[in-house]
């Protein structure tokens, strides 16, 4: 029997440019200890409260078919907390909890495109992006932002791309790169998104991991409220990643539309879970605040490291727990040297090439280590840095 395109088209064939995490995780599992800097996990687990919160409502009988578009107290937490953060108004109506956010990415999109429609995203780019719009039957559109802008969007780029697009997928703060979107940034992107009328789904998982700037929703932007779907999650602010759940904020139709797409796929989240996610938007920032503190001092930790020398550059890491580095003055591909580095020091990081060509030279390295095992696997890479860039230069 012959399995639908849908399915076997969803990656877009050849290598995911995961290569290197899959080569240490085989590592990992025949004994040899690998400083893991790959994926974005964090290494403190879910706060005991939150757990003691979920098994307390499992145990009173919060076990059965919970309410598809999520529980209404859920509900009107989240879209409390958006409203506060934003200004726009927003109720429970605005407000679909979904099986965490990659579930909600895909939602929106199946809310947002038909089939054949072109979806555009940016480069670099989450590595689920593609195949998203690929498995909602869109077309997948990349483009490219630039190192030498630390790669903030540029809006004539993405005009360039919008002639007969549906949908712009964004996410601030970005992963893999760490850049916060300036406000200029995002009403360029708001004004192609008029101009083009397209839909904005906004991947903002991140928002409680800001180290420089601000965050800034574009639903908050001059009449985007109408036109934004965005993406939201408890698994990085909360640490509860493997809990899955997120939710999608938009217009009320859209919602309504939503629900009817989740009472066919999802049918909801578990009702003992979406207590406990409750139970911890309940507690307020200072949760937020616990669960980021361990990157904010990293990043600290890191840009003092990366100062101390001249090899490896830093994109402005603004944001989200990772650090995105400029390995060219190595002569080596992203690839590469996270091959040699894993190969030479047993330190495991994402090459940029991971997430897309934009960020071809680069790497992602992920602060979800203790402090003083991630700043000597940081100081480790930029000395192997240095000794290549020297060998380069010898040979030259």
């Amino acid at each position: 029997m012959q399995l639908s395109q849908r399915i076997t088209h969803l990656t877009g064939g050849g290598s995911d440019g995961w290569d290197v995490f899959y080569k240490a995780r085989r590592m990992v599992a025949e004994g040899v200890p690998v400083v893991e800097l790959t994926i974005g996990e964090h290494d403190i687990r879910t706060d005991p409260v939150i757990l003691e919160a979920m098994d307390r409502a499992a145990l009173s009988g919060h076990t059965g078919y919970a309410m598809v578009p999520g529980i209404k107290s859920l509900r009107e937490n989240v879209a409390a907390r958006i409203e506060a953060r934003t200004g726009v108004p927003t109720t429970f109506e605005n407000i679909l909890i979904t099986p965490g956010g990659q579930s909600a990415l895909f939602a929106a999109h199946m809310a947002a495109c038909d089939q054949g429609d072109t979806a555009l995203y940016l480069d670099p780019y989450y590595a689920t992006y593609p195949g998203v719009l690929r498995g909602v039957g869109a077309i997948p559109r990349a483009i490219q932002t630039r190192a030498e802008d630390a790669f903030q969007p540029r809006a004539e780029d993405i005009a360039e791309n919008a002639q007969g697009a549906k949908s712009l997928l964004i996410n601030t703060p970005n992963n893999p790169t760490g850049t916060v979107y300036s406000r200029e940034t995002l009403e360029g992107v708001a004004r192609v998104c008029e101009e083009h009328d397209l839909w904005l789904i906004s991947d903002e998982v991140y928002d409680t991991q800001i180290w420089e700037g601000e965050h800034i929703s574009p639903r908050a932007l001059p009449g985007m409220a109408e036109r934004t779907l965005v993406v939201g999650s408890m698994s990085k602010s909360h640490a509860m990643t493997g809990s899955r759940v997120g939710w999608i904020c938009g217009p009320k139709d859209a919602i309504e539309h939503l629900i009817n797409l989740a009472t066919h796929t999802t049918y909801g989240v578990a009702g003992f879970i979406q207590d406990a996610a409750d139970f911890a938007l309940n507690q307020g920032s200072a949760l937020e605040e616990k669960i980021a503190e361990p990157f904010r001092r990293r990043r600290l930790l890191a840009m003092d490291i990366l100062d101390a020398q001249n090899v490896v550059k830093p994109i402005p890491a603004q944001g989200a727990m990772y650090i995105m580095l400029d390995m060219r003055a190595t002569g080596l591909s992203g690839e590469d040297f996270a091959n040699q580095l894993l190969d030479t020091h047993k330190i495991a990081v994402m090459p940029g090439e991971s997430f897309g060509q934009a960020a071809a030279g680069h790497i992602r390295v992920a602060m979800t280590i203790d402090d003083d095992r991630f700043a000597q696997a940081l100081r480790t890479l930029c000395e192997f840095a240095a000794d290549l860039a020297n060998n380069r230069a010898s040979a030259a």
